[in-house]
């Protein structure tokens, strides 16, 4: 009775951890911008770190136990994991510290319950082959469920903003030649439309108001995306920047060819169709056809001929 107690609190401890790790607060993208921007010291800096200190009673009651499981799995993982876990995060829209902690926690929890998942099948008395089956399965689950479950995320906002784009492009068009400036059509465009892509250029006026160069904060936009099309609008905004092209050729130039690529990626995806339907279709769907189909037949077969 003690094993299943033990396990059901790993497992709760497991969730807890994730969930806080997958948490996605709105104001860490507007203090991370400003503790970049802003110098750190003097009073500033310390409104800036008791803003970074505030949260809810559970980021606080969490925040110690994470940083102390962190700390052991910072130090068994690679380094090149640790930097690719800090770089899907960043992709995800989340590049704090904390983040990476949380991550690692969770990581390190999941590892730990692979020795409880195996007594839980042995405490189930599942015949041999299924029970190894089952602690196979659930052995997969949790040693790649964080990273698989992280991947998703950045698929899925790298998705998002790639579909955004087109819409923001003409949006910013329509603003730049009623007459506004770009960065005041720019403003007026993520106000309209929230999501991640707004995010991002919120984060980019806030980066430039406070005194930052306009071509290192659009290669950060990049650096915190990798989408393709919006690098190449990107590139497009630092050429224009850097040679005094008009922004609303560039707009209109960027909103064509975007339109051009999501057509294509979306053709991509439909040709990848077929594919990824096959094998659900011929481990899943067929044989449960050919037993509705040929088995009243062979059953006939059997009774008539055979027996």
């Amino acid at each position: 009775m003690l094993v299943p107690v033990i396990a059901g609190v790993s497992a709760l401890l497991l969730l807890s951890a994730v969930v806080a790790a997958l948490r996605v607060s709105p104001r860490r993208a507007v203090r991370a911008t400003l503790r970049n921007a802003a110098a750190l010291s003097g009073p500033v800096a310390l409104e800036l770190r008791r803003a970074g200190h505030e949260g809810t009673l559970a980021e606080r009651l969490l925040a110690p136990t994470i940083r102390a499981i962190a700390k052991p799995a910072s130090a068994v993982s690679p380094p090149v994991y640790r930097d690719s876990v800090r770089r899907r995060l960043t992709l995800t829209g989340r590049s704090e510290q904390i983040d990476l902690e949380r991550f690692l926690a969770g990581r390190l929890l999941s590892i730990a319950l692979v020795p409880v998942a195996f007594f839980l099948v042995r405490l189930a008395h599942l015949q041999e082959l299924f029970g190894l089956l089952a602690f196979v399965l659930v052995a997969v689950l949790l040693l790649l469920g964080p990273d698989a479950l992280l991947n998703r995320r950045v698929a899925d906002r790298q998705e998002r903003i790639r579909s955004e784009l087109p819409g923001m492009l003409e949006l910013l068009l329509i603003s730049v030649e009623a007459g506004l400036g770009f960065e005041q059509a720019l403003s007026r465009t993520v106000e309209s439309m929230p999501g991640p892509l707004a995010d991002e250029f919120s984060r980019f006026l806030g980066e430039v108001r406070v005194g930052a160069v306009r071509r290192d904060a659009l290669e950060a936009i990049d650096e915190r995306t990798d989408v393709a099309e919006l690098r190449s609008f990107l590139l497009a905004l630092m050429q224009a920047d850097a040679f005094g092209v008009s922004i609303a050729t560039i707009l209109h130039a960027q909103a064509e060819e975007v339109r051009v690529a999501q057509r294509q990626h979306v053709q991509e995806r439909a040709q990848k169709a077929p594919v990824k339907m096959l094998f659900p279709l011929v481990f899943c769907v067929l044989p449960a056809l050919f037993v509705v189909v040929i088995g009243p037949a062979a059953i006939e077969i059997y009774r008539t001929i055979i027996k």
